[in-house]
C-alpha cells in the first residue's frame, strides 16, 4: 500500500513538482488540498496521512502556513502525524519546529539527496 501524504496550500506547479517527485522516489500518492479546513476534512474522512506538507503561504489566500501547522499539531486526528513546512527561508523552517513541524524543505532543494533523506522516515 503506498504511503500517503497530504500537501496543504501549494500552487498547481508546485504540486505537481512535489507529487511527482514524491511519487518516483518513495511511490507515494499524494493528495492536495488548498485550505485548512480541506486538510481537516480529508483526515476526518481517511484517517492522518503518512506526512502532512504545508506550504509557508497558501496559494489559495496568502495565509500563514505556521498557522495551519499549529492547528494541526494540535487537532486529535492529526496531532501525532508528521508535518513538515515546505519554505525555502531557514528562518521560517526554525519557526515551524518551534509549533511542532519535523525539519522540511524549500522547493528549490526538493530533489537534492538531504530532502530525500528527510523525507525517508515518513515515506519509506
Amino acid at each position: 500500500m503506498p504511503k500517503r501524504v497530504l500537501s496543504v496550500g501549494q500552487c498547481v506547479p508546485d504540486h505537481g513538482s512535489i507529487s511527482s517527485a514524491l511519487k518516483r522516489h518513495f511511490g507515494a500518492e499524494v493528495v492536495g488540498v488548498d485550505t485548512l479546513a480541506e486538510a481537516e476534512q480529508y483526515c476526518e474522512r481517511n484517517g492522518a496521512p503518512d506526512l502532512i506538507l504545508v506550504n509557508r503561504k497558501l496559494d489559495i489566500d496568502y495565509s500563514d502556513g505556521l498557522e495551519v501547522i499549529r492547528a494541526l499539531k494540535a487537532a486529535p486526528t492529526t496531532s501525532a502525524a508528521p508535518v513538515m513546512l515546505v519554505s525555502n527561508y531557514p528562518e521560517y523552517q526554525a519557526q515551524a519546529l518551534t509549533v511542532g513541524a519535523v525539519p522540511g524543505f524549500g522547493k528549490a532543494e526538493l530533489s537534492q539527496a538531504a530532502t530525500l533523506d528527510k523525507l525517508r522516515p515518513f515515506l519509506g
